[in-house]
């Protein structure tokens, strides 16, 4: 799923629970990740979370609903775009306009895997 139709249902959401439960929802939809993929560990994370990426396509893998959910929103946002474009992006802004009430270790988490997409 494209990142806009991702905002457009969050948005659409009033209740944080249910947004929550979206969140996983997109989470359980990650594609799966190819085997040409290089995959980094991200630390800074309390759940085992890893970006990959081959050529400009993200994958992501997480322990947790809620992560799987957040690198799922994530990559969505910089999916098929260049280091460059990612670094031009604020992230953390964008993420934050999505009103998900996530507690302060996902929130240092989210900080990490951001801080890593744009340093690519």
């Amino acid at each position: 799923m494209q990142y806009e139709q991702m905002k457009n249902i969050l948005n659409a959401i009033d209740d944080p629970a249910e947004k929550l439960e979206m969140l996983m929802d997109f989470g359980a939809h990650l594609a799966p990740v190819p085997e040409n993929a290089v995959c980094t560990e991200i630390s800074g994370c309390a759940s085992h979370v890893e970006i990959c990426i081959s050529g400009n396509k993200f994958y992501g893998v997480a322990d947790s609903g809620i992560v799987r959910g957040i690198v799922a929103v994530l990559l969505a946002m910089v999916d098929g775009k260049t280091p460059q474009q990612i670094k031009n992006m604020d992230l953390g802004k964008e993420f934050a306009s999505l009103n998900l009430a996530l507690g302060a270790g996902r929130l240092s988490g989210l900080n990490s895997m951001i801080s890593f997409l744009q340093n690519l």
